[in-house]
């Protein structure tokens, strides 16, 4: 990765196509695709990278009464598609989203042959929030997430994390650092460690079983 650019920070090649096997070549060596839709294909592996371990996920006391006192329902893979779109849609309403049409396609392919997954939360019946990423071995990639109601996002990620860290997950990337992120338990850890937990965890895969995962909560009394 010593070719990565220092700036913009990690910039490392632009250009070749969203295929599965680029795409998973790139995920296994710490390298994630990210661009506008007026620039080539753009492949980065930042200095540094947010990440959540096990046992670091942070849940506030403010967000344990929200997860117990509302009512909703957490699925996996059961509305791939939608949460992308709704990704790529609240991305653009805050001024701009790299998930366009393209990546919406590649990724589902990934979805479609068993990488790409995703966490959907359903409230009154609708689709609330929801996040999507990559899993490949014991790592997960995620991408993005969104929101429709309050703290619906927050809650796919508390769900995505404390499910896949029971089932053998050593690592949850985040790829950027945001104050968000940072408040659930995600920290910066350089690009060398990184890259050497990826190419651990790489070799510890997970049962497919991780992805039938449906929770229902009813509020405490």
């Amino acid at each position: 990765m010593s070719l990565a650019m220092a700036e913009p920070d990690g910039l490392l090649a632009a250009g070749g196509d969203l295929s599965v096997a680029r795409l998973l070549a790139g995920y296994s060596h710490g390298i994630f695709p990210w661009f506008s839709p007026e620039d080539p294909i753009l492949w980065w592996s930042p200095s540094q990278r947010m990440v959540v371990e096990p046992g670091a996920l942070k849940v506030s006391r403010s967000m344990a009464k929200v997860l117990r006192n509302r009512r909703y329902r957490v699925t996996t893979d059961r509305a791939f598609g939608a949460v992308m779109q709704a990704c790529a849609v609240q991305r653009d309403e805050q001024g701009g989203t790299w998930i366009t049409a393209e990546m919406i396609a590649a990724y589902t392919e990934l979805h479609r042959q068993g990488y790409a997954h995703s966490f959907e939360v359903w409230m009154d019946d609708e689709l609330a929030g929801g996040l999507y990423g990559v899993a490949i071995g014991g790592m997960f990639y995620g991408e993005s997430m969104f929101h429709r109601r309050r703290d619906a996002s927050k809650i796919a990620f508390i769900h995505m994390a404390q499910h896949l860290f029971a089932h053998g997950v050593g690592l949850i990337d985040c790829q950027m650092p945001t104050a968000h992120l940072a408040s659930l338990g995600a920290r910066l850890i350089g690009r060398e460690p990184f890259v050497a937990r990826v190419q651990q965890l790489l070799r510890c895969p997970m049962p497919d079983t991780v992805w039938d995962y449906v929770y229902d909560h009813e509020p405490s009394r």
